[in-house]
């Protein structure tokens, strides 16, 4: 009877083991999003820095190892297979949009692992060497305000040589499979390296910060990491950097690519379609980008007319270009620091008409900063996001590598757009809008972020700017840049055009020095597609304001507008265009 009973005790739990284990809930959708945040920002230190976390400041992943990429592989699909255990439908508008973006990343970045862009490590404005240098200086992302401040940064800077090191191993590979970046782009990389190859390492630029130590730093500190930074740079850092730049300089160099276009490597049509779509979030193709191009630069043109013809110039568009880009008249400047006066006094001639197309402006301080010499002669005009604590402010860099051939034509419309209200407004008051999941408030979509920024060049009059026909034109050849971008871009990477074709057609089309034209054409030679982001972007938020203004008549408030393109962050520009247009059938 015992046994019997032991026998019937023992049935349901003997058929209980047999059972499958009940799946586990999945976390709370706002859990989810955080835990893509977090592990995002171990994947990318250097992100987190920049964002002004500085819980990862001592790391400095090796991205370009197989180890790093399968990493990221496994990241990415193992938030694709979470996002699966949720029913979109039954999350509330936000938590759906924040969904959507998350499959839309997810999806992305494995489709970009599968190209090969690790065998092409350094072009002469993208690469590590240049963020270190940025970084090191004390002027960048990194703070240096604290002794665990500079034992981070040295942590950090101990890393850099193994990617040197990884960076020749890959362009070796890319030798021996024709991955190899263009010639014209590796011959600007090799005088970068020799700013930072030799000492004295109390002269070298990454010393900086061992010669402005804080006021508070006892003797034992500052004796101690003056001597870890003397060490540091004269046995790993200079060797690294003699090791790359005489790798490039001897043996790759010589077997570089005389073509333009990224679609002369494997791959290469592959590779420019993806970057299309992660730089437009469009399906568009490259013919078709092609086309849009041209459009946009034959209306811009005939704008450019009326204004030739309201300053009575006499002779042809091409002439009075030539005459724009040389006037001395237009150059009245004498150092740097003039130059950032007068952007400082254009923020102030537009502050009282801010608040008539904003509701809302961003907590962070602001400044105008000119870019680093080491940097200048091969970097564009850009804006440095604040930190999210306020710690640091946001900047706007402009390069100046002759401050009297300066011209004031275009100051405003650069303003504008690096600074306020472009990249400064849509930037820093996404980082500020708590109500976005954190991973939201770092994302960036760059037909989104250059789109916006493009699109406060037009507010310029409503802003009371442009007044000058000089400055209105400025912006008029601002936006004839973003055309010709289009054209140039997809004209290199898909329709053969050569650098000199692409330099020759943009010296046709707008004022800008050859310098400025040769820096920004090699710039789209080493970043394919990038550029197509801000005119791309720019035409959907006029279309949007557009249709608004038609569909709410005098129902139509700009601030309003203005406020629903910015509040829910970063957007890929379909799912914008759903936000408008929902929005604009509410307010009807």
């Amino acid at each position: 009877m015992k046994k019997l009973l032991f026998c019937a005790l023992a049935l349901p739990l003997l058929l209980g083991a047999c059972r499958q284990p009940e799946p586990a809930a999945p976390l709370p959708f706002d859990s989810l999003l955080h835990a893509y945040h977090e592990e995002h920002l171990k994947l990318f230190p250097l992100s987190a820095t920049s964002a002004g976390d500085n819980r990862y400041n001592d790391l400095l992943p090796n991205t370009l190892t197989q180890a790093y990429r399968n990493q990221l592989k496994s990241f990415y699909e193992n938030y694709q297979n979470k996002l699966s255990t949720y029913t979109r439908d039954s999350l509330n508008e936000n938590d759906q949009l924040s969904y959507d973006l998350l499959a839309y990343e997810c999806s992305s970045n494995l489709q970009g692992l599968q190209f090969k862009d690790y065998l092409t490590p350094i072009t002469q404005i993208r690469s590590l060497t240049l963020t270190i240098a940025q970084l090191g200086s004390g002027t960048g992302n990194q703070p240096f305000k604290t002794v665990k401040d500079y034992d981070n940064w040295l942590a950090r800077l101990a890393q850099y040589p193994a990617w040197c090191d990884t960076a020749i191993a890959n362009m070796k590979t890319g030798l021996a499979t024709g991955y190899v970046i263009p010639k014209a782009l590796a011959k600007k990389v090799i005088p970068q390296l020799a700013n930072f190859d030799h000492g004295p390492a109390e002269e070298h630029l990454l010393y900086t910060p061992a010669k402005n130590f804080p006021a508070d730093f006892n003797e034992e500190d500052k004796s101690r990491l003056a001597g870890r930074y003397k060490q540091i740079i004269e046995t790993e850092i200079i060797p690294a950097n003699q090791r790359l730049k005489e790798f490039i300089a001897t043996e790759y160099l010589p077997a570089c690519r005389e073509t333009s276009g990224i679609d002369a490597l494997p791959q290469g049509k592959e590779f420019y379609a993806y970057a299309i779509k992660r730089y437009t979030t469009t399906n568009l193709t490259a013919d078709e980008v092609f086309a849009i191009g041209n459009k946009e630069v034959e209306r811009i043109s005939q704008e450019m007319e009326k204004v030739k013809a309201q300053v009575k110039f006499k002779g042809t568009l091409k002439e009075f270009l030539e005459s724009v880009r040389n006037d001395k008249k237009l150059m009245p400047f004498k150092t740097g620091e003039d130059i950032v006066a007068y952007y400082n006094a254009i923020h102030e001639k537009m502050k009282p008409n801010l608040t008539k197309l904003f509701a809302h402006a961003p907590k962070a301080a602001f400044e105008v900063r000119r870019i680093e010499a080491y940097r200048e002669k091969t970097t564009a005009a850009n804006y440095n996001a604040a930190s999210a604590d306020g710690s640091r402010p946001g900047i706007f860099y402009f390069p100046s590598p002759e401050p009297t051939r300066y011209s004031i034509v275009g100051t405003e419309d650069l303003f504008l757009h690096e600074a306020i209200p472009g990249h400064h407004y849509q930037i820093m008051l996404k980082i500020e809008n708590k109500d976005l999941p954190d991973f939201r408030r770092f994302l960036n979509y760059g037909a989104y972020t250059e789109g916006w920024a493009l699109y406060t060049e037009s507010l310029g009059k409503e802003l009371g700017l442009y007044t000058d026909p000089y400055q209105y034109f400025g912006m008029l050849t601002a936006e004839m840049h973003r055309a010709i971008r289009l054209v140039v871009d997809a004209g290199m990477h898909s329709q053969g055009w050569t650098r000199e074709q692409a330099i020759q057609y943009s010296k046709d089309h707008e004022a800008a020095s050859e310098q400025n034209i040769e820096s920004e054409i090699e710039r789209y030679m080493a970043n394919p597609g990038q550029a197509l982001s801000y005119k791309m972007g720019q035409l959907k938020i006029l279309e949007l304001r557009a249709v608004a203004e038609k569909e709410l008549g005098e129902k139509f408030d700009v601030k309003e507008f203005h406020n629903q393109v910015l509040n829910s962050g970063s957007l890929p520009l379909e799912k914008l265009e759903t936000k408008i247009k929902t929005w604009i059938a509410k307010t009807k």
